[in-house]
């Protein structure tokens, strides 16, 4: 799915377009290393959460699940820099529940592509719906974007929190303000 050479070949190019001297010694594995970089970072193109998502255990009467303060990375489609930060995601199991490293591999899927923080949220959200048939989920995700921090309007520390709601979540604003009190504490 990733193609080495072309991501070489593509660092070349830009090294060349902004100047530098692809011969100079700290430069001159410099392709080979972003490749190397990029099957990793890019590592979910292609990925499917129902991987993840799949293997359940039985769990009665309970009333919620919230994993916080799950650290991700990812990049921006617009510009190709860095956003980072931490996703919430809570849901009401209906009967069944995935092992906790699991939604953190979820939010893995969906980070580990060009991608957007908005539709990072929903794909997530939508992803455990689909799988694991929870009777509802909110997803949190608040990161800071590289192409505000280090170009452009250059505000560093600036937060961007997107959040969705699914199922039982989604008309019920006491639920919401629960969750949203347990990620603050």
């Amino acid at each position: 799915m990733i193609d080495e050479k072309k991501i070489e070949a593509g660092i070349r190019l830009l090294l060349e377009g902004i100047g530098e001297d692809l011969e100079r010694p700290g430069l001159k594995d410099t392709p080979h290393r972003i490749a190397n970089m990029y099957k990793e970072i890019y590592g979910g193109l292609g990925a499917d959460a129902s991987v993840h998502l799949g293997k359940t255990f039985p769990a009665i009467n309970n009333e919620l699940v919230l994993e916080k303060d799950i650290t991700f990375y990812s990049t921006c489609e617009h510009h190709l820099l860095p956003f980072y930060g931490k996703a919430h995601i809570a849901y009401i199991p209906d009967d069944k529940v995935v092992g906790l490293s699991k939604l953190a591999r979820t939010v893995d899927v969906f980070a580990r592509r060009p991608q957007i923080q908005e539709q990072m949220t929903a794909q997530i959200g939508d992803a455990i719906m689909e799988h694991l048939k929870p009777k509802g989920v909110m997803v949190i995700l608040q990161a800071e974007h590289m192409c505000m921090t280090m170009r452009g309007i250059k505000k560093p520390g600036s937060q961007t929190m997107t959040y969705i709601c699914r199922g039982a979540f989604e008309n019920n604003p006491e639920l919401q303000q629960m969750v949203f009190q347990m990620v603050k504490s």
